[in-house]
């Protein structure tokens, strides 16, 4: 629901480069009220990526693309027709099959190799928007937005209880991933329909989480869940996709 207010404040403040954002939103009470909305989300997803593994946590943050949708039609007036709900379904149904198929989380990530990989990640999705900013696909922003809430993400998996320096690197690019992805995602919405611009940022958001944590940081499944979660990841991700604007002869519509 904050990201429909977020796309009106974000088309109201009419900016696109970085730090005319950040001044333009400090100045607006209503992205100020979004800030704090997200941050109230930002410490149950905080909780939920100690207490789950990666790609169940972020499946369920996924779940948002539904509650996006339905509030962008009714505010914005966006088309929510068959595409849309068979997307928003399928995206419901992967997230359960995900729930059956979850096991244990992974321990935190200690040492300088998260740090310095989420480093690299972030001057990736600054230099890519900094150039999709100079052209026209928003749904392209969305989805390096996604990048972004992947990298807050996993930064989070290397803060622990005892303070050390790569502690301190991960904690610290923590909240720089928030501003960049809460950029991009602004901008991309103030470009093109919400309910794309969400999907396309959902499904770096939850993928990428979700296939490192399986391959490098020790996520488990139960026995028999490989494939509900395999599963589960496709169809989230496709309908994610379907939720997305396809191209035709009249150029990006939904």
């Amino acid at each position: 629901m904050a990201a429909v207010v977020q796309a009106a404040a974000a088309r109201d403040l009419a900016v696109s480069g970085f730090a005319e954002f950040v001044r333009a939103s400090v100045r607006s009470p209503t992205m100020l009220a979004v800030v704090g909305a997200y941050l109230v989300g930002f410490l149950l997803h905080a909780v939920s990526v100690v207490l789950l593994p990666l790609y169940l946590a972020q499946a369920c943050v996924a779940f948002s693309m539904p509650v996006t949708a339905v509030c962008s039609a009714l505010v914005f007036h966006e088309p929510l027709g068959r595409s849309r709900i068979v997307g928003v379904v399928a995206v419901c149904l992967g997230i359960t099959l995900l729930a059956f198929g979850a096991g244990e989380p992974g321990p935190q990530i200690e040492g300088w190799a998260l740090p310095l990989g989420l480093a690299a990640l972030l001057v990736v999705c600054v230099a890519g928007g900094l150039a999709l900013l100079r052209g026209s696909d928003a749904v392209a922003l969305g989805a390096l937005a996604g990048l972004g809430y992947a990298g807050s993400a996993l930064a989070m998996r290397g803060i622990g209880v005892e303070i050390t320096a790569p502690v301190l690197a991960s904690a610290a690019l923590l909240p720089l991933f928030g501003l960049v992805a809460f950029w991009l995602y602004s901008v991309s919405m103030s470009r093109a329909d919400v309910t794309p611009a969400t999907g396309a940022m959902i499904v770096n958001q939850t993928f990428v989480p979700a296939v490192v944590g399986l391959l490098l940081m020790g996520d488990s499944l139960h026995a028999d869940g490989v494939w509900l979660v395999v599963t589960g990841l496709i169809l989230g991700t496709l309908g994610a996709i379907r939720l997305s604007p396809r191209l035709d002869g009249r150029g990006l519509t939904g």
